[in-house]
């Protein structure tokens, strides 16, 4: 009888810790971005749950919280730092310079002028030479996904050559690397948060704003400005940070979930926000907007030729190594 109850206690303990393992193994992500339920972060975040949710059998559960709901994208940085937030995705030269100055070097404008070009600086050697970067700031950059190429608009005249900067207000991310950009251009930087942006575009505290279409379709931005340039001055991409504490405590096998879901997740929002591009160009031109769609970009890259000598922050030897990986990838 002793003996009985013996192994039915050792069973039942059993019972009870594995239980306790199975209940420890659960996982939730904090997902944290600025952008509309259309963003291009959002386009990720969305597949990037369904990726991590199914190799895990939901072991794993993401929650994600979109348009700046737990702060801006400077507060999503801070979030992830501190593990409240275990993930964002935030704009590779927007704020995160702030924290890791030499990301600026992404804002030298006019380096990058193709998606695929940009994909195979941002994937080789040197992304890994600024993911290296990022590590040193108690954050792991997983990837990088797609923002897309940066584009003007405004609500004052159409914008073909660099003179016809000179004086415009234009909405910059909190980022030295952007203000000094228009200040190079003739324009007046006007820092703005990016959930304010599209107020301050209707009641005209600014004349304009740079961002790729998928952000000017996503937030409406053409429903508040009249000309949009396409200049693509420079490729933003959306650093995708976790949190290397919450990182290093997952088993190895939900750490490999998270790396390969972050992984294939970049390659279809990529597909498909450049799927998306012409519809979406379409539909800003029948709502009214003019587009430039043959700007002088030789006068706007010999404008800008020296740019990133006003950036302390950022190596000369960085900005050589990104033009080198350029003309690389070419």
């Amino acid at each position: 009888m002793k003996k009985f109850i013996a192994i039915t206690v050792t069973a039942l303990f059993a019972s009870l810790l594995c239980g306790n393992a199975a209940f420890a193994a659960k996982v939730n992500i904090k997902f944290a971005h600025g952008g509309s339920t259309e963003h291009q972060y959002h386009i990720g975040a969305e597949q990037f749950k369904k990726l991590v949710e199914e190799k895990s059998n939901k072991e794993i559960t993401v929650s994600i919280f979109p348009q700046g709901q737990l702060g801006s994208e400077r507060d999503a940085i801070e979030g992830v730092r501190m593990n409240t937030i275990q993930i964002a995705t935030v704009a590779a030269a927007g704020p995160l310079p702030s924290f890791v100055p030499e990301m600026g070097v992404l804002g030298v404008p006019y380096v990058l002028q193709t998606r695929s070009q940009a994909f195979k600086v941002l994937d080789g050697p040197f992304g890994d030479k600024l993911n290296e970067l990022i590590s040193k700031k108690n954050m792991i950059n997983l990837c990088f996904w797609e923002v897309g190429f940066r584009h003007f608009t405004n609500n004052t005249k159409p914008i073909k050559t660099p003179a016809d900067m000179k004086d415009l207000k234009i909405r910059v991310q909190e980022s030295k690397v952007w203000m000094e950009l228009i200040k190079t251009l003739g324009g007046i930087p006007t820092p703005v948060s990016f959930g304010e942006l599209y107020s301050a575009l209707q009641q005209k505290v600014v004349d304009g704003q740079e961002n790729p279409i998928a952000t000017i379709y996503s937030m409406k931005y053409y429903e508040v400005q009249k000309y949009l340039t396409l200049d693509g001055h420079t490729y933003e991409a959306a650093a995708v940070l976790i949190n290397p504490k919450f990182f290093s405590a997952l088993s190895a096998a939900h750490q490999k979930i998270i790396r390969e879901s972050a992984l294939e997740a970049r390659t279809a929002q990529r597909a498909k926000l450049e799927a998306l591009d012409k519809e979406r160009l379409d539909i800003i031109r029948k709502a009214g907007v003019t587009i430039e769609e043959k700007p002088d970009l030789a006068a706007f890259a010999q404008a800008t030729k020296d740019f990133y000598k006003t950036m302390d922050s950022i190596p000369e030897s960085l900005v050589n190594s990104f033009k080198e990986a350029a003309a690389q990838a070419k």
